[in-house]
């Protein structure tokens, strides 16, 4: 089985991979030098996914590969991409972090800038022809170089399933990772937000996950008995400290990741409508980014006035739509962003959670910032609310209702 396509594709002198080191990246590599017959240049970003990347390097060095990129972006991860979402507190559809998809603007971005540097004429993915994340890298890459040829392998080959590319490996000698149970692992996605998993049993939306499927969160039942509390300050919508520790973004993020994670908070199971049409099932570890958003909605509550926090909870499904779906470069996306980022400055204080068997509740929040004023709303007697302008503000508001019975009443 070559996998390999009867026709073949233009003259591509340099291609930039996408490169993971497992198995279907390592598919891709080898199709690549065998379909195209250029040079392949391969990139591997640590995004906090939490495994060695070093095998990536010595398995390229094996396939022949010269031009190998392996690079840091864990701050530039959080700083640029994560926390600007969690200034929105984007959810998509209700409850998904957007763990997988906020992380693909990220990789495509350097991959540009690695074709560049190196006189590339093209980049590779290994996203499939079913998914968002084809999408999202493309997008990207025509947002950042409109004259970018993208070779996307999995709209190209012959290759149609699993079982398809496992017996390529084995054609080709390239090893074939194995789980506890000895068969191909879930389809996983992992960065410094989340982990996610797809496939297997799980593409049955009514089987409930194996437990030994997850890896940053213990489960709640068996997460300690005593709860545990966790102060996370903010400094114009962004995060600083966890605890009263000054932390850069990265160092942050995986903070809560350990104190979320051992407590079982963060675990979503979600049947969720991909942008090309169908509905997947998909399960998300996000401990830390979890109390983060629930840190971030605290502290906005103190300190947003009113109808600027309403505004910015109408904006959000729009924003995490295009996150989702792949436009983090729109103009659009930039303008709702340029919105969300205008609420921001006064949204800085602490919040402290109560983390407690897979839930994050706020227990306490303050601000210097603050728009709560006890004077105001307290229930004790006051000398700054005179309780008798009520009367003419709900007449008033309710003017145009009686206006609207008596015209029925006619």
């Amino acid at each position: 089985m070559t996998g390999s396509r009867t026709d073949i594709p233009g003259a591509i002198r340099k291609v930039v991979l996408a490169y993971s080191g497992g198995l279907d990246t390592s598919i891709i590599l080898r199709w690549l030098q065998d379909t195209y017959r250029c040079e392949v240049i391969t990139f591997t970003a640590d995004i906090g996914q939490g495994e060695e990347l070093e095998p990536a390097r010595k398995k390229a060095e094996m396939m022949g590969i010269k031009q190998i990129f392996i690079e840091d972006l864990r701050e530039e991860f959080v700083r640029d991409f994560v926390f600007p979402m969690f200034r929105a507190n984007a959810l998509y559809e209700g409850v998904y972090l957007l763990g997988t998809s906020i992380a693909r603007p990220l990789i495509a971005k350097r991959q540009i800038e690695i074709a560049r540097a190196t006189g590339a004429d093209a980049v590779a993915h290994g996203a499939t022809g079913k998914g968002n994340d084809q999408v999202r890298f493309e997008m990207t890459c025509y947002a950042l170089k409109p004259d970018i040829r993208i070779i996307a392998p999995w709209r190209e080959w012959t290759l149609q399933s699993r079982s398809d590319m496992i017996a390529y490996a084995e054609q080709h000698q390239i090893p074939v990772p194995k789980d506890k149970h000895g068969e191909a692992p879930y389809s996983m996605d992992a960065n410094l937000l989340h982990v996610s998993y797809e496939g297997k049993a799980l593409e049955d939306p009514w089987v409930e996950p194996e437990e030994d499927m997850f890896r940053r969160t213990t489960a709640p039942e068996r997460a300690p008995e005593t709860p545990e509390y966790v102060e996370i300050t903010f400094a114009r919508g962004d995060a600083v400290a966890v605890n009263g520790e000054t932390l850069s973004p990265a160092a942050l993020l995986a903070r809560l990741n350990e104190i979320g994670g051992r407590h079982g908070v963060g675990r979503v199971d979600l049947v969720e409508n991909r942008y090309v049409g169908m509905k997947s099932r998909g399960v998300y570890e996000t401990p830390g980014g979890t109390l983060l958003l629930e840190a971030h909605r605290a502290v906005e509550s103190l300190t947003l006035d009113r109808e600027a926090m309403h505004l910015k909870d109408e904006l959000m499904p729009r924003y995490a739509k295009l996150i989702y779906n792949g436009f983090w470069f729109a103009p659009e996306r930039l303008a709702l962003q340029a919105a969300i980022d205008a609420t921001q400055g006064r949204v800085n204080g602490t919040a402290r959670l109560k983390v407690y068997k897979g839930s994050a509740r706020v227990v306490g929040r303050r601000s210097p910032n603050a728009l709560y004023r006890l004077e105001y709303v307290t229930f004790e007697k006051d000398i700054v609310y005179d309780q008798h302008d009520a009367t003419g503000f709900i007449k008033l508001n309710a003017l145009r209702l009686r206006l609207g019975r008596m015209a029925e009443d006619v």
